[in-house]
Parts: C-alpha cells; sequence; structure tokens
C-alpha cells in the first residue's frame, strides 16, 4: 500500500541573488544582524569573513542562532508552509514543524558574499507512491483510513533541487 511516513527537508538558500521580496527581506535583516552581531566577537577587526571567525574565535557558533533572530518574523509570515514548495495546482502545500537556520558565508564589509540557508523540515507525511518525479502524499494520520481503502486527500509534490526526504519509517 503506501510506502512509509516520511518527513521532508527543503533547503532554501538566500544570498545577494535574492528575487522574492520575502527573501530579499531575510537576506538584508540576517546580513545586518550578522554585521551588528559579529563585532562582538571581532572588537579588533582582525576578521573581514565568516569563516575566518569560525577558524578563530572560540564560541563564534552562536552567531548562526543570534543571527537567525533577524529572520524569526519572516518565517511566521510563511504561516508554517514551505517557500517554494507547490502541488500540482501551484499552490503552497507542504506544511513545516520546524526549521534551522544556518550562516554558510558572510563577509563583514561586502554584504553580496552573504549567504545563508534554511532548512524547513516537514510534519510526517504518508509517502503512498511517486509517479513520474512527484510524491503522491497524503497530510496528517491517515494510516488506518488508507490501509482500510477508504477515500483520502492526497497531493502530488514534484521533486525538485534542494527538497530530500529527511526521515523515513515504514507503516
Amino acid at each position: 500500500m503506501a510506502k512509509g511516513i516520511i518527513r521532508l527537508c527543503y533547503q532554501k538558500i538566500i544570498d545577494v541573488h535574492a528575487q522574492k521580496t520575502w527573501e530579499r527581506n531575510v537576506f538584508e535583516d540576517t546580513y545586518m544582524e550578522f554585521f551588528m552581531q559579529s563585532q562582538f566577537y571581532n572588537q579588533e577587526e582582525q576578521y573581514q569573513t565568516f569563516q575566518e571567525l569560525i577558524a578563530n574565535v572560540p564560541a563564534v557558533d552562536k552567531l548562526h542562532y543570534l543571527v537567525s533572530t533577524a529572520a524569526i518574523n519572516y518565517i511566521r509570515q510563511l504561516n508554517n508552509l514551505m517557500p517554494d514548495i507547490t502541488n500540482a495546482h501551484q499552490q503552497l502545500c507542504m506544511p513545516f514543524t520546524n526549521f534551522r537556520f544556518e550562516i554558510v558565508q558572510s563577509h563583514i564589509q561586502r554584504k553580496e558574499e552573504h549567504r545563508i540557508v534554511i532548512y524547513f523540515y516537514s510534519e510526517p507525511i504518508i509517502w503512498i507512491d511517486t509517479i513520474d518525479h512527484q510524491l503522491l502524499v497524503a497530510y496528517g494520520n491517515e494510516t488506518e483510513a488508507l490501509e482500510s481503502g477508504k477515500e483520502i486527500s492526497t497531493d502530488l509534490i514534484a521533486l525538485q533541487p534542494f527538497l530530500s526526504i529527511s526521515s523515513f519509517q515504514n507503516i
């Protein structure tokens, strides 16, 4: 019947090439937060890049969390739906329950080098089948209904770059 219960992970990369307003706002605000927060760890202004800070300053890995605070309100604007992940009707459809924020790279003086990634993790969903390059899924706890042959609501989610199955459980 169904293949299993899965969680999807969508890796949203945001950098200077961001096109959508939401992405641009996240880019601008996280860069500004990085610029301000990095000053605490770089008071002598020895380092220019995030990578230099990581290599030379103890506890600077806290910057991931500190800078993520600038993105929180933008993430709330998504209403718990992953950005860019649409169903066959081109509607945002994939709920996420948590996320992880990382600074990939940044530069104190060159904003164009700022790059972050936000990993969005879906709630558990039922993976029913794969049709061409699309996952046929059902949301919520529909396992019993599916096994008893009842009709359930489904979505087709296109496989795409940066979308992966992050966990799998047999039914």
